[in-house]
């Protein structure tokens, strides 16, 4: 664990319409047998390496109970394994934008979710390097 710690402040949380906008129009997709990426690299004007964005559809899962608790764990799952792509984006001086979607319509339980989100961001490291050689 570095200086950092494991927190998930509000300058990590994806908001701005704008910035979403701009990543469903034109970034980079991958799945996953849980989730679905869509990520966007962006210019260096970001406040931190990465913002994120979890989603959970109305469709899978009528009730707000459950949407809150899937994107609860999701959160969490996240926060505790992020150091990983922090590490990366810090090395390589790159600034990514990225949403995270549930597929499917069942209520996964932490630890599937957990070994869900290290392979997505073990997945998305090798995407972005897949890309700066391309640039």
């Amino acid at each position: 664990m570095s200086i950092r710690g494991e927190t998930f402040s509000k300058k990590e949380r994806l908001c701005s319409t704008k910035a979403i906008t701009e990543l469903f129009g034109n970034g980079n997709i991958f799945y996953s047998p849980l989730f679905k990426v869509v990520w966007k690299k962006v210019p260096s004007e970001l406040p931190s390496p990465a913002q994120v964005m979890f989603s959970v559809s109305k469709k899978g899962f009528r009730r707000a109970v459950t949407r809150n608790l899937i994107k609860r764990r999701m959160r969490e799952a996240y926060r505790r394994n992020k150091e990983l792509l922090y590490d990366f984006l810090q090395e390589e001086d790159i600034k990514i934008v990225f949403a995270i979607i549930v597929r499917g319509n069942n209520v996964p339980d932490y630890s599937i979710i957990e070994k869900s989100v290290k392979e997505l961001i073990s997945r998305l490291i090798s995407q972005v390097k897949e890309k700066q050689k391309i640039c």
